[in-house]
């Protein structure tokens, strides 16, 4: 499969490779996406991403901001191929010089079959590991549905836990990750339907149970390959899978229909509360009140349904839900008066509208008491009024009855608080069976409920014979002629309304009253946060919320810790976010804001994009909608990001604190911090040289102060990795990672050391810190980025101590504790201000524009002592700076004539060497002319209207800087005319 526009695609090892992405050129590793494209197609398609190549530059990258990194403009990387010879299982040669850049293809190939063969993911060899622990941890995956491909969610679900149990294998401990899969009935028998009636034109009911379920199986089959192969390419280091016991495996039916049948339970079904089963030892330790059968209000969708013209059902259509649990409900906002076509409505359907209903009092033919609602198709469920009880409009109607505007029954007038006076008309229609609010207001005041939508979405026999039948949103259409012919409709007007959306089918949500079983759960909730050694959640800020979720999965967690059950206990419970896209809508294929992970790993472009759309089940209408808006989110594809990015840019989200917004530029930016690390082994590679041996991490003394301070970081590092690991908050971890890597090593401390290592005799401390860092970073980045980190950690030159483990899998993680000796905050603290001098610095060096010279240094405190905190780093300061020798000014010292000056804080002044190095003539034009872009900068922002929040937040800050930049460069051009008037041909060297 042909993905993104590249300048180069190149292999590393044998030959080059003729090959696109997608084609048979990796021969470590099979290729699950898909058939290759037509060499025809494959030279056509590539003559087009030519010349989307500059307009890619500009395009994905520059939108949005990463949470550690910000986003970079993509350019298309070389492809670099892994192809020496290696059978799969076999270990990957890595004898041979690191290609000049990052390349995914090449460091993700032939490593995980390595890992699978050796068993380094079996709770047998970790047990003989040196650092084993005696100490087990085991978790079992969330099951994601067998309904098509992964999607991003999953990838969130496998990458936190992979994290989690490569952290807990590497610290020793005997870890089983055992791996699920969902049948997911109901969904899967939604996708199946449709498939069906689009293929074949075939209902279900047309083929036969027998038939439809090897429908269904094969279908399972076919999916669950998809969803493995996507979890493969996600690195999940699982147990190796024994054969797989469904939910629906005949040993759990059992079970299951045991636990009811060898107690009162089995005979006692509809209608019948239970709990009197469960407290006489029906169920034991679950105490009394637990199960129970019953009529509650259950969200309902039917899905789609085939109509005459008339808008009467005739044969409900493939893909029913029939019933939606609260997490498969997208909310709607719409701003008033929006048309919606749904699936199986004939029509478009206005929602966003309020209908004011009148409903005249009894014995009064000249009084009425009006209602307002959204959802008219309702009105014949209605069973009373509502008012507030002190709402004076109504007092001298309190016990009357009103008629029913469309049957002309009798309906009681009640008043309850929970009625909002000054909303609307202050009465509300009651319709308990088909409104959650209605139901429990109905139940205070013995109000028996009335179903008038049936199932399937149609009005039910409830209605009469004129709408029996009938979609429900065609019988609104009805009802509303019907109140207009009668006098009874008082108006419609624009409403702004939240509307809930089925995740599946795309329909309207409706509440339907339904019979079933249900667990009291609220009480286990408690005992369960009381006992928090036995079951720990997080993040723990839910059990302060007592939300639904949380009891739902205690619920859930008692009931299959049951010994009668014999299926899995939960003793932890991680509930982490719902990932939506960058605008924060909830990815759903019908909006085309899907992301397949395989995708994000590998590249693809649009064209492939926009076919898979074709190929699902989304009708005409869904699907223009859907690949219009790919088109707008893709323009150019996806780029090629690889395995190891895409999960640290989803465990650096803060993934228990809220939705997570996630776009492709964030996980490019995770690109790019791959190719930082990249760099940094290769140059930490040529600064060790061939012979070189690596000394003792215990035995690793710093040879200078920034020697002393990188130890300290990476101490510091492993402080927070590991305490992001034991609380569950994974972006700690990345976050210090990233910093250390990123900020600490490759800009400070190589920098630093690089012009040390580069003439002369090699010192011996920096490349014994360097390997140090090497080594350890690996380690503590392996759980995020396992193959980057595999790849570079066995290039690593072996230590003196004897063979260390096979695999950076199995190698010990990093502990705080074991490099607590080199952490030093004082010393960090007191090299964060030789930071600030170096940013100081550089930013003299922009505004005067040096570009080769290097200009002397002077650095001046008032106070007494604050000079000896440059004083150990005068030498890195100037490397960092640019700049060339660094000296002390003795305080209350004049200025040295002709340096320009900065000031570093109140008490310490930073001066930089001019005299002979800037040209005063040649540079105060151009800062007269960056000065005008400015000023017209500032202008533009100045005239623009105020506005609130985040936005004028923003604006006020850029104000500040704007006012700043125009400061610093009025006092660099009164400098540069007090240079002119005293030497006026300097010349830059």
């Amino acid at each position: 499969m042909p993905h993104l526009p590249r300048a180069s695609f190149r292999p590393w090892g044998l030959r080059p490779s003729r090959g696109l992405p997608g084609s048979h050129a990796l021969s470590t590793q099979s290729e699950p996406y898909g058939s290759p494209t037509s060499r025809r197609n494959r030279e056509a398609k590539q003559k087009r991403l030519r010349e989307k190549q500059a307009a890619l530059e500009a395009g994905l990258a520059g939108k949005s901001k990463a949470p550690a990194e910000s986003s970079k403009a993509w350019t298309p990387k070389e492809i670099v191929l892994y192809e020496l010879p290696t059978e799969p299982g076999e270990k990957k040669d890595v004898s041979r010089p690191l290609p000049a850049a990052y390349s995914p293809r090449y460091v993700e190939a032939a490593w995980y079959p390595w890992w699978v063969r050796e068993g380094f993911f079996k709770p047998e060899y970790q047990t003989r590991l040196p650092q084993s622990t005696g100490e087990t941890f085991s978790m079992c995956i969330p099951p994601p549905n067998v309904t098509g491909s992964l999607h991003v969610g999953h990838a969130l679900t496998v990458a936190i836990q992979d994290a989690l149990v490569r952290w807990h294998r590497m610290r020793g401990d005997c870890v089983l990750w055992v791996p699920g899969s969902d049948h997911a009935g109901i969904a899967t028998q939604a996708v199946v339907e449709k498939q069906l009636w689009k293929e074949r034109g075939l209902r279900r009911h047309e083929m036969g149970r027998e038939d439809f379920l090897r429908e269904v199986w094969k279908w399972k089959e076919e999916s669950l390959h998809t969803v493995y192969i996507s979890f493969q390419r996600l690195d999940q280091c699982c147990t190796p899978p024994s054969p797989q016991r469904g939910w629906v495996s005949l040993g759990l039916v059992v079970g299951a229909r045991d636990m009811f049948a060898d107690k009162p339970l089995w005979a006692q079904e509809r209608g019948r509360d239970l709990w009197a089963a469960a407290s006489s030892g029906g169920l034991p330790g679950l105490g009394p009140r637990v199960l129970h059968y019953g009529r509650r209000l259950l969200s309902g969708c039917d899905g789609s349904f085939r109509a005459t013209p008339q808008g009467r059902v005739v044969v409900p259509q493939p893909a029913a839900c029939q019933l939606v649990v609260r997490f498969e409900v997208e909310s709607r906002s719409l701003p008033g008066p929006t048309e919606l076509r749904l699936p199986g409505c004939p029509t478009p359907v206005s929602f966003g509208i309020l209908v004011s209903v009148a409903f005249p009092v009894d014995g009064e033919p000249d009084a009425e008491v009006v209602v307002g609602t959204t959802r008219p198709e309702t009105l014949p469920g209605d069973v009373a009024v509502a008012v507030h009880p002190d709402d004076a409009r109504y007092t001298h109607l309190h016990g009357r009855h009103l008629r029913h505007p469309l049957t002309g029954q009798l309906l009681p007038l009640v008043t309850d608080s929970a009625v909002q006076p000054h909303v609307g008309t202050g009465a509300v229609k009651v319709t308990p069976a088909h409104s959650p609010a209605d139901a429990e207001l109905g139940a205070r005041h013995g109000l028996r409920p009335l179903s008038v939508i049936a199932e399937d979405g149609t009005m039910a026999p409830a209605c009469g014979d004129w709408l029996q039948g009938l979609h429900r949103f065609v019988a609104r259409e009805k009802i509303l002629s019907a109140l207009r012919e009668r006098g009874l409709l008082r108006g419609l007007q624009s409403h702004p309304m939240v509307l809930p959306i089925c995740s599946r089918s795309g329909d309207v949500v409706e509440y339907l009253l339904k019979s079933q079983w249900f667990v009291r759960c609220r009480e286990m909730a408690a005992r369960a946060a009381q006992t928090p050694d036995l079951t720990r959640f997080y993040p723990l800020s839910l059990l302060e919320t007592g939300s639904d979720l949380l009891l739902f999965w205690v619920g859930r967690m008692v009931m299959l810790g049951t010994q009668l059950t014999g299926q899995l206990p939960f003793s932890k419970v991680l509930l982490h976010s719902m990932v939506r896209d960058r605008q924060g809508r909830k990815m759903s294929k019908s909006l085309g804001n899907v992301l397949d992970p395989r995708d994000i790993i590998r590249g693809a472009e649009l064209q492939v994009l926009q076919e898979k759309l074709r190929d699902g089940n989304l009708d005409p209408a869904e699907l223009a909608i859907a690949a219009a808006a790919q088109r707008k989110d893709f323009p150019h594809g996806i780029p090629e990001c690889g395995t190891d990015a895409l999960r640290f840019a989803l465990c650096s989200h803060g993934a228990l604190a809220g939705d997570l917004h996630l776009s492709v530029s964030e996980v490019l930016s995770s690109r790019h911090f791959c190719n930082k690390v990249w760099n940094a082994l290769r140059f930490i590679f040529s600064a060790l040289g061939e012979n070189f041996t690596p000394q003792p991490a215990e035995e690793l003394c710093p040879a200078s102060p920034m020697d002393a301070w990188i130890l300290s970081r990476l101490a510091r590092t492993a402080r927070e990795c590991e305490r992001g690991f034991l609380t569950r908050e994974l972006p700690l971890a990345t976050h210090a990672l990233h910093h250390f890597w990123l900020h600490s090593l490759c800009d400070v401390y190589v920098e630093a050391v690089k012009p040390g290592l580069s003439h002369g005799p090699r010192p011996p401390g920096p490349p014994q810190v360097l390997f140090c860092c090497a080594d350890v970073g690996l380690r503590l980045l392996a759980p995020f980025m396992p193959f980057l980190a595999e790849e570079l950690w066995q290039r690593l030159p072996p230590g003196p101590g004897g063979p260390r483990a096979p695999s950076i899998s199995v190698a010990p993680y990093p502990s705080a504790q074991s490099l607590e000796r080199w952490h030093r905050p004082q010393l960090e603290q007191r090299f964060s201000r030789v930071q600030e001098a170096v940013q100081a610095l550089r930013a003299l060096r922009a505004t005067y524009q040096l570009t080769k010279a290097r200009p002397r240094v002077l650095l001046q405190s008032s106070e007494p002592g604050e000079q000896g905190v440059f004083e150990a780093f005068l030498e890195p300061l100037g490397t960092l700076g640019r700049c060339g020798a660094v000296g002390l000014l003795p305080a209350g010292a004049a200025a040295p004539s002709g340096w320009a000056q900065a000031p570093l804080s109140d008490s310490v002044q930073v001066y930089m060497e001019l005299q002979g190095l800037v040209d005063p003539q040649a540079h105060l034009p151009l800062l007269a002319a960056r000065r005008h872009k400015l000023q017209k900068q500032l202008d533009g922002l100045v005239a623009r209207t105020p506005s609130e929040g985040e936005a004028e937040a923003r604006r006020q800050q850029r104000l500040s800087s704007l006012h700043l930049e125009l400061s610093k460069l009025d006092q660099a051009a009164s400098h540069l005319r007090q240079l002119m008037a005293a030497s006026p041909s300097p010349r830059e060297p």
